[in-house]
């Protein structure tokens, strides 16, 4: 199919129609390729952005960038012979924020299943300065090596990092617009969705309630093998210990994707709730202590969090049959000192020369 003209696109939107998934990557498509201006992009994103973009747009969207990725050279056939799921743990950000869940659940979820999981955690930079960027460089991850050392990362110690700014150079054409206008855009959704090394499976937690389902529908529709997408009745794109999170499962079968919903309650599996300031850090110097902290076996509130969160991604990798087993065998990765031997081992190889 041939791109619509941008300016009837633009007048559809406005009009208060929604994209198709042609029309919709047929758009990103030419915005990625640098030929719209930033006022046709700002126009469109923010349009879009008033009203929540559809399952159809957000699909369309992922198409195109995907088809702009600079990949991991990672044999994900290779992985999946071995029984290894590819997992991701990126969320869209934008929410109330707490110490950084999704990164060391990552780093928990890699460490507690190493045969049956590998985990490339996409992220970037955050508005607060403390996104999984700041702080695992913090920790002395290389958040700069190649994809062909990030590779190296997966196959040796079961964790890589993928920057995101390395990793979509077609980006740079609507940075500048996104950062002018200050509030989540369709890009936000997007990044989870478009993982450098192809994860199959991915805990992705949204800003918005109404995402939950359509992400949930773009994965599906992206072929992922399988998904928990979420968001707590207290605000947060992570699995909360103090309130219920709705959930959107994606499961793929045979005979295609399924979609179900699911509640998950902390008090009805036993975790008490603390307040919002108990899991926050103030600054990337207290998210790296903390994250520190936690990975030397610190217990709390945030370990609870953590080990919540660590739990589920090991359940969407299938390394376990429930919650309740992911939990404790995220809890014992911690109390073991696997998880921070995992990040010793992903600090050492990232930092290496490329072979």
């Amino acid at each position: 199919m041939s791109a619509v003209p941008v300016k009837e696109t633009l007048e559809s939107l406005v009009r208060g129609h929604t994209l198709s998934v042609d029309h919709a990557r047929g758009f990103f498509e030419q915005l990625l390729q640098g030929t719209l201006d930033p006022t046709q992009i700002a126009a469109a994103l923010a349009v879009i952005a008033t009203r929540s973009p559809t399952t159809d747009e957000i699909l369309g969207a992922a198409q195109a960038m995907r088809a702009h990725v600079t990949p991991v050279p990672i044999d994900r056939e290779q992985l999946a012979q071995q029984g290894v799921a590819l997992l991701d743990t990126c969320g869209t950000g934008g929410t109330a924020k707490t110490f950084n869940v999704s990164t060391l659940a990552a780093l928990v979820a890699a460490s507690a299943a190493p045969t049956k999981v590998a985990v490339a955690k996409h992220g970037n930079r955050s508005r607060t300065g403390r996104g999984s960027a700041e702080v695992l460089k913090g920790l002395g991850v290389n958040v700069d090596a190649t994809p062909q050392v990030q590779a190296r990362c997966l196959r040796e110690a079961r964790v890589c990092f993928c920057f995101a700014i390395h990793h979509h150079p077609a980006m740079r054409h609507a940075g500048p617009v996104r950062a002018a206008l200050g509030f989540p855009t369709v890009f936000n959704v997007l990044g989870p969705l478009t993982n450098p090394a192809g994860a199959g499976c991915q805990l992705v937690g949204v800003y918005d309630e109404a995402l939950r389902p359509r992400v949930a529908g773009a994965l599906a529709g992206l072929r992922c093998h399988s998904a928990w997408v979420m968001r707590s009745e207290d605000g947060l794109d992570e699995l909360s210990i103090n309130a219920p999170t709705r959930v959107t499962t994606v499961t793929r079968t045979a005979e295609g994707a399924n979609l179900a919903e699911l509640v998950v309650e902390p008090r009805s599996i036993g975790i008490r709730p603390a307040p919002m300031d108990d899991l926050a850090a103030s600054d990337v110097g207290d998210a790296v202590r903390i994250a520190r902290a936690l990975l030397l076996g610190e217990g709390g509130p945030k370990r609870d969090m953590l080990v919540l969160n660590a739990g589920a991604a090991l359940l969407v990798a299938g390394a376990v049959g429930s919650l309740e087993e992911g939990r404790q065998l995220a809890d014992r990765a911690l109390s073991s000192g696997a998880a921070l031997r995992t990040l010793d081992a992903l600090v050492r190889i990232s930092n290496e020369p490329a072979m």
